[in-house]
């Protein structure tokens, strides 16, 4: 294993979240210091860390779709602490076509953003949450303000190929191994997972995640426990390709990291190579003519 010391380190960003943008940049920005403080060279915020509960996602949408005041934040974030940051997520207006009308709701859109201020990366959440649950918010419909991704994103960077996934994506093993397939190193996946269910599922899903692809989880969540109306559980966690949970925390605010270690990942594919004995692929079979 490489020198410590050397080795690229990242951070998982978790806040409380509220309705007040300028609360939450504020925030953001505050754990942002942090973890530069503690010597992040990538930052993973949680998902809606800009826009939790808002209820205008379609007018915020339109002023994000223009580089708003949260995508703005993310680049001057950069810049100034010469990082790359995942940007949780951002409500984003679709392409508006020729006769003036929009093709679709917005998208939830994560970017990655480089150390110069620039958006390298941008991927739309595939799998929207329609589900119910038994907490004080009872049911969760997200296809009512936001339309579905259709392409998984893997990005170079200088801490390895980056893989992108949000909350209830976690719950998709296919997209992961799609993610694997394409190179990614390490996958961070914004979240806002609610307290009931991630009391039973959030550490396991980001470790079974690890393990399958034997590669490196950043997993950046929301953590109000206590919210009126929507409780998030909390639980960031940076995971190694082996399953083992290098750094986490558990509700509130704050800032996890951990070092990222290539050359361990590389080593742990090699003596234990289960990437290569797969048996099935992703691809869909072919109808039988019998």
């Amino acid at each position: 294993m490489s020198d410590l010391g050397l080795l690229p380190k990242v951070a998982a960003i978790q806040m409380a979240g509220s309705r007040n943008l300028e609360v939450n940049l504020d925030e953001a920005q505050s754990l942002i210091e942090l973890a530069v403080k503690k010597g992040a060279q990538l930052l993973v915020l949680p998902e809606n860390f800009a826009y939790l509960g808002c209820k205008e996602i379609s007018s915020i949408a339109k002023i994000e779709k223009s580089i708003g005041p949260a995508r703005k934040f993310l680049s001057e974030q950069a810049i100034k602490h010469k990082v790359w940051i995942v940007g949780g997520t951002i409500p984003v207006a679709a392409p508006t076509l020729p006769d003036g009308l929009e093709k679709r709701m917005p998208s939830a859109s994560c970017f990655v953003v480089d150390d110069s201020g620039c958006e390298v990366a941008c991927y739309q959440k595939m799998h929207l949450f329609d589900a119910s649950v038994d907490d004080k918010k009872g049911s969760y419909l997200e296809s009512s303000e936001y339309s579905p991704g259709n392409a998984p994103v893997v990005v170079d960077t200088p801490f390895g190929r980056l893989g992108l996934a949000i909350c209830y994506d976690l719950r998709f093993p296919e997209l992961f191994r799609y993610l694997t397939e394409h190179g990614a190193e390490l996958i961070a996946i914004p979240s806002a997972f609610t307290s009931k269910t991630g009391e039973f599922h959030w550490n396991l899903l980001l470790r079974a995640r690890a393990v399958e692809n034997l590669t490196y989880i950043i997993g950046a969540n929301l953590g109000d426990r206590d919210h009126p109306k929507r409780p998030t559980w909390g639980g960031s966690a940076i995971i190694d390709p082996w399953g083992k949970v290098i750094s986490e925390m558990q509700e509130g605010s704050g800032v996890v990291t951990a070092s990222i270690d290539l050359a361990y990942l590389n080593d742990t594919r090699i003596k234990f190579p289960v990437n290569k004995h797969r048996r099935f692929s992703l691809a869909k079979p072919q109808s039988s003519s019998n």
